[in-house]
């Protein structure tokens, strides 16, 4: 596929690696052989930055050799060598060497690109501590700035003021810092995020004991994660001297804080681990940090200070797959246990939040619409959990199951089953008199026999059942609780006003679609409620997502929401995009694609049943993005401006005008279908 779409440097992605070449003890020859090798495999895989180890070109643990001529001259030649090898390469190489510079030697990294050295950067900081000896040979970098080192009778950039962009890939910027630099308080990569940089790399040597791959994952965790940034680390690996320490080849790739490829420890082969990073998200992300660029403010600006090292990467436009994984349910991890943590944190966010709304309101009870369906359940879950937080009976929980023209006998059976079970008052309150009666009264054809089932008449049911919430809880001293979940208000899935878009607290408005569904499950797994409760939780969720609001046609079938508004497993995939993190819709689309177009490739969550573990191909999310993005940027926004209070719950964004959210109610999508269709094939 040669369409643009599909290459990752259409979308902001640079494919980066951590490579960890076979050792020596002072070998350069050999070590110069290794790193070709890899950086030959690295271009083969269209990696676009390698990153190398610690000294890897003149070997990291042979002593007072670093202090030997020959060791130096030898070193001198591997680089030539590197760099000879480079010309046909389209990688740039991040190696490590020893280099001599006005009667100090220096142990630095070389950034090195099409048979040219880029720039040298010297370490910054050298540990004497324990089993580190470096101060016997090796000079700091500190305050190097603004120079140069001579190179085959030219001079290249030297110092610790560098950061190197290429001129033809917007968001291939990155910055070197060297092993103990990001064990120290002030990691020299915080001042080249801070100039710029998007991708923070980390030569390193690291010989290994016990605990400490898991303290370089935290560092690169975290600095990723403070300096707003990828963080690519690459540890010696087998081969080095083990005269006294040991070494495990320890590669890392994270990303804003979170882990995306990671290394075999103690391999016996040359490694490469690959990743493609997002730099327009990293991007997207400084944008939205403010606390970032007064970071650079308070520093003194360092981009004034840095030297911007530009380079021509001359990249290919072309389909080379996508070396990261995606998440089809962006808002629920794949790993159980991560799962469950959050499904622990988010469920009992809300019932936090509900009881403390209701202690605040001054309400002796709670009114509920108890539809039978996913939402009204979360909610109803929610808040018996909250009564009982409170020490208050479940009696105080008003349920009203209110069926209209098109409610099935199965789901009002649901609401019934689960507001016994769960112990609450139950009432039901037919709203088709009123309902005939109101539509009589504004003359719609329905009141004449005819079956017209339009807008008006789904909204006359929706209206109607608010407006009886309301007057229960003005009679009955409660608050009404509102059910619609986060997907409804980025597609503007509900009724406005007098409508279920409506309620005094919408506990679940930070909640998505999907996650609401692993929400109940893990509330089953994790024995919350009784068996009799559990038991009509696997009901409802078995069956399909229905407004019920239009007679089932001559054929029985019901009124489906996802046939009209797309599959939620599709569109809470869309907003967790557009509202987290401002991609541009051909980017969403392309991450879907990859994410979805193979039902047997990539992980799937634990409990997801087997029938929900489709694929989908692009002409299909490309039609529901579309869709989409027309819902959400142009003709849902007004109700958004006007919804209730209710709990943010994700870092994956909320849509309260007064949080996450804030937009004109009149806005346009014009902006985004352009994008969508000029640029997705």
């Amino acid at each position: 596929m040669t369409h643009p779409f599909y290459a990752i440097h259409s979308h902001g992605l640079i494919r980066v690696a951590a490579a960890t070449p076979r050792a020596s003890v002072g070998d350069t020859r050999a070590n110069a052989d290794a790193t070709i090798a890899l950086a030959r495999e690295a271009d083969a895989r269209g990696v676009d930055l390698v990153v190398f180890p610690e000294l890897n070109l003149t070997s990291y643990a042979i002593d007072d050799l670093h202090l030997q001529t020959a060791q130096q001259r030898a070193t001198l030649a591997a680089i030539a060598t590197v760099v000879a090898a480079s010309a046909t390469l389209r990688s740039v190489l991040l190696v490590g060497a020893a280099l001599v510079r006005n009667g100090r030697l220096y142990n630095c990294a070389l950034a090195i690109a099409r048979g040219t050295i880029l720039g040298v950067v010297p370490k910054t900081f050298l540990p004497n501590y324990r089993e580190f000896y470096e101060k016997r040979w090796f000079a700091s970098g500190a305050g190097l700035t603004g120079l140069t080192i001579a190179f085959g009778g030219k001079d290249v950039p030297f110092g610790t003021d560098l950061i190197f962009a290429a001129r033809d890939l917007p968001g291939f910027v990155f910055h070197a810092e060297i092993c103990e630099d990001y064990w120290a308080p002030t990691p020299p990569s915080t001042a080249g995020a801070l100039a710029g940089a998007l991708i923070c790399c980390n030569l390193s040597a690291s010989n290994i004991v016990i605990g400490k791959a898991r303290e370089r994952a935290m560092l690169a965790a975290a600095q990723s994660a403070r300096a707003v940034c990828a963080y690519v680390y690459s540890a010696a690996g087998p081969g080095e001297s083990t005269t006294e320490v040991a070494w495990d080849g320890q590669g890392l790739i994270h990303e804003l804080g979170e882990q995306i490829a990671e290394s075999k420890r103690f391999a016996t082969e040359p490694e490469l681990v690959v990743a493609d990073v997002d730099c327009e998200r990293i991007t997207q992300e400084r944008l939205r940090f403010g606390t970032f660029n007064d970071a650079a403010t308070f520093a003194g600006t360092p981009e004034t200070r840095f030297r911007r090292i530009a380079f021509d990467h001359t990249p290919v436009l072309a389909d080379g797959g996508l070396e990261r994984a995606i998440r089809r349910f962006p808002f629920v991890p794949n790993d159980p246990a991560r799962r469950d943590d959050d499904c622990y944190e988010a469920f009992n966010i809300q019932v936090e939040a509900l009881s403390k709304r209701l202690v605040a309101a001054h309400a002796e009870t709670i009114v509920i619409g108890v539809s039978g369906g996913l939402d009204s359940t979360h909610a109803l879950i929610v808040a018996a959990k909250a009564m009982d937080r409170l020490g208050r009976p479940r009696s105080a929980i008003l349920g009203f199951t209110m069926p209209g023209f098109a409610t099935g006998e199965g789901t009002k059976a649901n609401a019934w089953a689960l507001m016994r079970a769960l112990g609450i008052s139950a009432e039901e309150i037919d709203i088709r008199p009123a309902a005939r009666r109101m539509l009589e009264d504004i003359g719609h054809p329905f009141s004449d026999g005819d079956p017209v089932y339009d807008i008006t008449f789904e909204n006359v049911q929706a209206g109607l059942r608010t407006d009886y919430l309301f007057r229960l809880a003005n009679q009955r001293r409660g608050i009404v609780l509102g059910t619609g979940d986060l997907s409804e208000m980025a597609l503007g899935w509900c009724t406005y006003g007098v409508g279920d878009q409506m309620s005094h607290y919408a506990v679940n408005s930070g909640v998505p679609k999907t996650l609401i569904q692993f929400l109940i499950r893990w509330c089953i797994r994790t024995d919350q409620y009784d068996a009799a409760t559990d038991a009509i939780l696997a009901t409802i969720l078995a069956q399909e997502i229905s407004p019920e609001l239009v007679p089932a046609g001559a054929d029985g079938a019901l009124q489906s929401t996802e046939s009209m508004i797309g599959p939620y497993a599709l569109n809470d995939f869309f907003a967790h995009y557009v509202i987290r993190h401002g991609l541009a819709p051909s980017k969403i689309a392309f991450l879907a694609w990859h994410a979805w177009r193979d039902a047997d490739i990539g992980a799937w969550p634990q409990d997801l049943p087997a029938d929900a573990r489709i694929a989908y191909d692009l002409p299909t999310i490309r039609h529901w993005l579309e869709k989409f993005l027309v819902r959400f940027f142009a003709t849902s926004q007004f109700k958004r401006s006007a919804m209730p209070n209710g709990p943010k719950v994700s870092a994956g964004g909320a849509l309260s005008p007064r949080g996450d959210w804030r937009a004109p109610s009149d806005g346009i999508a014009t902006a985004w279908i352009e994008e969508l269709r000029s640029s997705v094939p």
